[in-house]
């Protein structure tokens, strides 16, 4: 047990390390202006019978999965099928085991129009998702996952820097995905663990008015987030990466409970749903932790809680 403790800490000091040096790098590279204008990026898809009712879903399927569908469109997000007992790899020879079973299994799933991902780690974009999901279907997701899943052989993909949109088209239907901040733990692991990225989903459809969903990624609450609710101050849902992820046990790289409700005072969006928060052996805040924040924090009436396999619906305003 002593020599575990051992390696843990001597792995865990060679992480800082890296890190230290790697984020460095980063800054004496970066350019002395990072304000370039925002790029605008454009998908058409077929166009297809919508969806009846006017009214869409969010159904979870574990643990930062999930369907989106609204008039006629159908999205999913960081697709994550592996089963209970099943590892998924961390980098740097880690790697977490699984807790839970998806709601649904890979080959199950309704046709989908496209894959938002917030970036590309083994949870998120799990092996045998590399393995058996189709080459040609569109996905959204930072530069660095695109890179990666070029190399799997993925070939219709769109990379967004923090504040660039896609604008989706599916008959009358219109989505636009926006990448915002994100940052996947302390700034020490900077260049250690992958980039990430939040996303904001802007759906309309015509004459029946629009809805703004956020989804946070596995990002930490920091000064950039803030700019959020500047940009948007109405949102209607948001879907927060919770779990308290922690590195050897130590290091934090997502938001507990705590930093949960925080984010909602922040970005305060009329409704929130918690995901990404029992899957893995590496998430230690459970969702009693983020349930009792809300409780204290007076909210409880903004937040439901979904079960694997249960859908919320919205209406557009």
């Amino acid at each position: 047990m002593m020599a575990l403790k051992r390696q843990c800490a001597a792995l865990a000091l060679a992480l800082l390390t890296a890190g230290m040096a790697q984020a460095q790098d980063k800054r004496d590279a970066a350019p002395a202006s990072a304000s370039a204008p925002a790029q605008e990026q454009t998908l058409t898809l077929p166009a297809a019978a919508e969806a009846a009712g006017g009214t869409g879903s969010v159904t979870f399927i574990g643990t930062a999965t999930v369907i989106i569908r609204y008039a006629g469109l159908t999205i999913l997000t960081d697709p994550n099928f592996l089963h209970k007992g099943e590892h998924v790899h961390l980098g740097y020879g880690l790697t977490s085991e699984r807790l839970t079973n998806p709601a649904m299994e890979l080959d199950k799933l309704p046709p989908i129009d496209l894959i938002v991902l917030s970036h590309l780690h083994g949870d998120h974009f799990d092996q045998l998702v590399q393995q058996k999901l189709k080459r040609d279907i569109p996905i959204v997701s930072t530069t660095d996952a695109v890179h990666g899943l070029g190399r799997f052989g993925f070939t219709r993909l769109h990379a967004l820097k923090t504040w660039e949109t896609l604008t989706v088209k599916k008959g009358g239907a219109t989505l636009r995905i926006s990448a915002t901040p994100g940052r996947h733990g302390p700034p020490v692991l900077s260049g250690l663990l992958p980039e990430v990225m939040g996303s904001m989903l802007e759906f309309s459809n015509g004459e029946r008015g629009g809805y703004r969903m956020y989804i946070s990624g596995d990002t930490m609450v920091y000064d950039e987030i803030r700019e959020i609710s500047r940009r948007y101050p109405d949102i209607d849902l948001a879907l927060l990466h919770l779990g308290g992820t922690r590195i050897l046990g130590v290091m934090k790289v997502t938001m507990d409970g705590k930093d949960g409700v925080e984010m909602m005072q922040i970005i305060a969006p009329r409704h929130t749903i918690p995901i990404h928060y029992n899957d893995y052996d590496v998430f230690k805040s459970p969702l009693s932790d983020f349930e009792a924040a809300v409780n204290a924090a007076g909210l409880q009436g903004k937040v439901t809680y979904l079960k694997h396999g249960e859908a919320y619906e919205f209406k557009p305003r």
